[in-house]
């Protein structure tokens, strides 16, 4: 994992933007409550962003504000090395998931994070607070993601919990390790984890004893499924309505979810339009679009699963390489032994995950030492 080791400017200066911003965007809520209460993720990024902006004039941060969001971690940067990750919960409470432990997607140059949590029920009001302060526990979706809580008191991070600071885990080339050891030794008797990095007979996720429609879930939840099916079946980007057997089998078995609509989950949006390795626009179906949106995600999925689950779900033998070779099944899927499609299609994938060494990323994963997922 790359690490800056940047000077770090004041960080006080900066601790004055985030509660100025914090201020203008409270007093905003207050008259504009409906507004901010139909605001989606991504557009309350733009808010906060807009916010940071107005609050930088005049200060060391004015016109270095820029919003990344999405591609990289984290969504906002100002003057290169601070940043602000933006959460938010349309419920009436101060918690919610937030990013992966690895942050691989993490802007080299940025060194401290904020984090502004937007809590969009009714009172709605805003936070920040240092990113690593307001973390409590290590929740696992297909890969480990931080709990927020921004009501955490001093001492009770999962930081102090597991006696390793943030910036230490952080700079860990495998921080999944140390996070499975301390749960680990959590354990109680009849217990064991289901996930877990460095075991060597991986443990099988249960299958829930209930079952619930993919309607019913949260869009967050949506999202970490649809991300998991396209990244163990490449066979999504082809033709024919039965490239979604497997997937939905997949969804029910594994995890109790059924889709009445499963093809609508990966066909909506038509065509979007991409950039090639060469810079050329090329339109491509919508589901390419969203592997742009959740690279980070399904990097993420595909280094945490095992060989067996992968070669199991893929139907070849797994290579090193695997970011790659799931590049390449996915443009065969999409091509159909047409070439000129193969050709575009893994252009286009190769520019959408240029931002990763892929040979790097996956240089520590063995076989056996992932888990399913």
């Amino acid at each position: 994992m790359i690490v800056s080791e940047n000077a770090k400017p004041e960080i006080t200066e900066f601790q004055k933007l985030m509660q100025k911003t914090d201020t203008f965007l409270n007093n905003e809520a207050k008259g504009r409550e409906k507004y901010f209460q139909k605001r989606t993720a991504q557009l309350l990024e733009e808010d906060v962003c807009n916010a940071l902006k107005d609050c930088s004039k005049g200060t060391k941060f004015e016109n270095t504000i820029q919003l990344v969001s999405g591609a990289q971690f984290p969504d906002i940067i100002a003057a290169n090395y601070y940043g602000v990750e933006v959460k938010s919960t349309i419920k009436n409470h101060w918690t919610s998931t937030g990013s992966s432990i690895l942050e691989s997607t993490r802007i080299p140059s940025v060194e401290r994070i904020f984090m502004t949590f937007g809590k969009l029920g009714s009172p709605v009001e805003f936070r920040s607070r240092p990113y690593e302060e307001c973390l409590s526990e290590i929740a696992v979706t297909h890969y480990p993601r931080y709990k927020i809580d921004m009501n955490l008191k001093k001492g009770e991070t999962i930081f102090d919990k597991m006696g390793v600071s943030y910036d230490e885990l952080r700079k860990m080339d495998n921080p999944s390790a140390p996070v499975a050891k301390y749960y680990k030794s959590k354990l109680k008797p009849g217990e064991s984890l289901w996930w877990s990095p460095d075991v060597e007979n991986i443990q099988e996720e249960t299958v829930p004893m209930t079952v619930k429609l993919f309607s019913a879930l949260d869009k967050e939840e949506k999202d970490i499924y649809r991300v998991q099916m396209v990244s163990l079946f490449p066979t999504l980007l082809g033709s024919g309505q039965s490239k979604y057997d497997s997937p939905s089998l997949w969804l029910l078995t594994q995890k109790g979810i059924i889709s009445t609509h499963i093809r609508d989950e990966f066909s909506a949006g038509g065509q979007v339009e991409m950039k090639t390795q060469a810079g050329i626009i090329v339109k491509m179906p919508a589901i390419f679009g969203r592997i742009e949106k959740h690279k980070g995600e399904i990097i993420e999925t595909l280094k945490f699963s095992s060989v067996q689950t992968l070669s199991e779900n893929w139907k070849v033998k797994v290579r090193n390489d695997r970011l790659e070779q799931w590049c390449e099944l996915c443009s065969e899927n999409y091509a159909q032994g047409d070439k000129v499609k193969y050709d575009t299609a893994m252009s286009v994938l190769r520019k959408v995950f240029n931002f990763y060494e892929i040979n790097d990323i996956f240089a520590y994963v063995a076989e056996g030492d992932s888990a399913n997922i």
